[in-house]
C-alpha cells in the first residue's frame, strides 16, 4: 500500500482524504485508531499518529475523547474546494502544454472532452 514517494504519514492523510472525497468515508463516520492503522499495515502508531494529527489540525477529523477519531461535518468540501483550487494548476494546464507538444489542437481536446461528457469516446 505505501510507496517511496513520500513519508508514509503523508501517505495515510492521503488515503483518508481520499477516502472522503470519494464518498467511501462519510460525515461524522468514526476511522481505524491510530493503533488499528498501525496493526492492520504494520507500521509505527507513532507514525499513523502524526497523519491522524496532520488531519486533525487541518480541520478533516476530529477527535472524541475515549472514542476515537471522526471525519468532521463538511470534510468533504473543505477537500474538494481544495481540490478544485489547485486543480487547472496540476491538471488541466500541464495536459494544455503537452497537448502543444505534441500538436493536438486545443479545439479537439476540447472536443474530446465533450464526447467523454455526452458519454462517447474511450474510458
Amino acid at each position: 500500500m505505501f510507496d517511496d514517494r513520500s513519508p508514509i504519514y503523508l501517505q495515510i492523510a492521503e488515503q483518508i482524504k481520499n477516502d472522503i472525497v470519494t464518498g467511501a468515508l462519510g460525515e461524522d463516520e468514526q476511522v481505524m485508531s491510530t493503533n488499528q492503522y498501525a496493526a492492520f499495515y504494520r507500521i509505527n502508531p507513532a507514525t499513523a499518529a502524526k497523519g491522524f494529527a496532520q488531519l486533525v489540525d487541518e480541520g478533516v477529523l476530529y477527535k472524541k475523547r475515549g472514542i476515537g477519531m471522526f471525519v468532521s461535518p463538511k470534510a468533504r468540501e473543505l477537500l474538494r474546494t481544495g481540490r478544485r483550487a489547485s486543480f487547472f494548476a496540476e491538471v488541466v494546464d500541464p495536459m494544455i502544454r503537452e497537448a502543444e507538444a505534441i500538436g493536438v489542437p486545443l479545439k479537439d481536446v476540447v472536443e474530446h472532452i465533450h464526447n467523454r461528457e455526452s458519454g462517447g469516446g474511450a474510458r
